[in-house]
């Protein structure tokens, strides 16, 4: 059927699709350094490099996937490898994507639960950790850079911030206001708020102007792809069901994280709060802490970052085996838990994508997409502060105050040694101009010399 699908669309370009596959792979190979570098990669070969699509393209559908709940970059990809190559162009580009990343969190994964109580691998994700901290900020700031173009767009981040960190409001919520602000201004014809116009100068030598025409969306085709990706995400799962029982570890991490992808918005930054908690608090799968180690993982790997889910996967399935080998229970709950996660991706993009390029251009849509742009930066930002107190502090407590939260930390319990080697990627990162590989590795040294000197 999806062979089908594929043979039925009509390609936008006369790209070889054996020529994009290797694309594709040189893609995944760099997707280093979490959302905002995957997207500068695919940016700079896929726009620069290869001029297979137009700027301003690239940005709308950058738009339309920040948009929606689950890694941004990895459904980037699948637009992109869609908009080329349709259902087998979205399939290639989007496993891809993924397929780098799952093999190496797999693999550490392993040595994490077989050896993470030596002195050396605790050594190696005490480094991590602080450096993780840099590496948000940076991805901050890039992401900022190309999403806040306006004192408006800031304001709108700055409100999402607060709105989120401080009310604890949800998401959706502020997704919701975000769009409305954008619609709002751009009816009024504020110069602030509405997304630059981009003229975007000739179209790619590939690119041609058939598009809006070939991929008009149709009620039929729209059922027959919902319906396919349902069956794809939900028998699997239900098979699980059937088998194991709702008790089953892998039912319960399988239902959760398919319960994430669906609810939790603004890519992996965001999601990451809610899966730490949820994991250590409802069900025990993680020890508190170790959620930054998978993230460390995640960071320091080719992929999405949102794999760090498959971390929180393996452990869990790892404590609770049943009557499976211990790791043979992991590699099964890392299967499960990258299934339930990505999905539904593919889902939202071949579902979602044709309704988006023939809006393109529509100048309400655009608004909209670009204010919800500048709303997910404050929930980064959001992430970046409490990446830092977990990090920094051994304790923080909230204190309420009315509809008033407050994340307080006990500065007794200040980790001097996370601290320095805090700094010194920092240092490296902003100062050195070290790439994130680099400042990584050097803050592992730090952290293993630092926990040396200590014991």
């Amino acid at each position: 059927m999806i062979e089908n699908a594929a043979a039925n669309e009509t390609s936008d370009t006369e790209v070889a699709y054996g020529e994009a596959t290797g694309v594709w792979a040189r893609v995944a190979a760099l997707s280093f350094g979490g959302p905002a570098g995957q997207i500068a990669v695919m940016q700079r070969i896929l726009v620069d490099e290869k001029r297979w699509v137009s700027e301003e393209r690239f940005l709308h559908a950058l738009n339309y996937c920040m948009l929606l709940p689950g890694p941004e970059a990895q459904q980037l990809a699948t637009y992109l490898g869609w908009l080329l190559h349709r259902t087998m162009g979205g399939l290639t580009a989007g496993l891809l994507f993924i397929l780098p990343g799952f093999l190496s969190i797999l693999i550490l994964s392993i040595l994490y639960a077989g050896f993470g109580e030596t002195v050396i691998v605790a050594a190696v994700f005490f480094g991590l950790k602080p450096a993780v901290l840099a590496v948000v900020v940076e991805a901050l700031l890039r992401i900022g850079r190309r999403a806040l173009r306006s004192y408006t767009r800031a304001l709108i981040a700055a409100g999402a911030f607060v709105a989120i960190f401080f009310f604890d409001v949800p998401f959706p919520w502020i997704v919701v206001a975000a769009g409305l602000c954008g619609w709002l201004g751009g009816r009024m014809a504020a110069p602030a708020v509405t997304a630059p116009s981009s003229s975007g100068g000739p179209l790619p030598q590939h690119q041609t102007t058939e598009t809006d025409r070939s991929q008009r969306p149709s009620l039929k085709r729209s059922l027959a792809v919902a319906c396919l990706w349902l069956m794809i995400w939900w028998v699997p799962i239900l098979a699980l069901w059937v088998v194991l029982g709702n008790q089953s570890v892998y039912v319960q991490e399988s239902l959760f994280f398919s319960k994430a992808s669906v609810v939790t918005f603004g890519g992996a930054y965001a999601v990451l709060a809610y899966i730490a908690q949820r994991a250590v608090e409802n069900f025990g799968w993680l020890a508190p802490g170790e959620m930054l180690d998978g993230l460390g993982m995640a960071e320091s790997t080719p992929g999405p970052l949102i794999q760090v889910v498959q971390f929180v996967g393996f452990m869990g399935a790892f404590r609770n085996p049943g009557a499976l080998d211990p790791l043979v229970a992991g590699v099964l709950g890392s299967l499960v838990t990258t299934w339930a996660t990505f999905a539904p991706c593919f889902l939202w993009i071949f579902l979602g994508a044709p309704y988006i390029e023939w809006l393109r251009g529509r100048k309400a849509l655009t608004d909209a997409l670009s204010a919800i742009t500048a709303a997910v930066v404050g929930v980064i930002l959001n992430l970046a502060v409490w990446f830092a107190l977990h990090t920094l502090f051994m304790s923080v407590h909230e204190v309420e105050i009315g509809a008033l939260r407050l994340h307080v930390p006990s500065w007794a319990t200040l980790d001097l040694g996370a601290a320095i080697v805090a700094v010194g990627a920092f240092i490296f990162l902003f100062v050195l101009r070290w790439g994130m590989m680099r400042t990584l590795g050097a803050s592992v040294l730090v952290g293993i010399a630092w926990r040396v000197l200590a014991a």
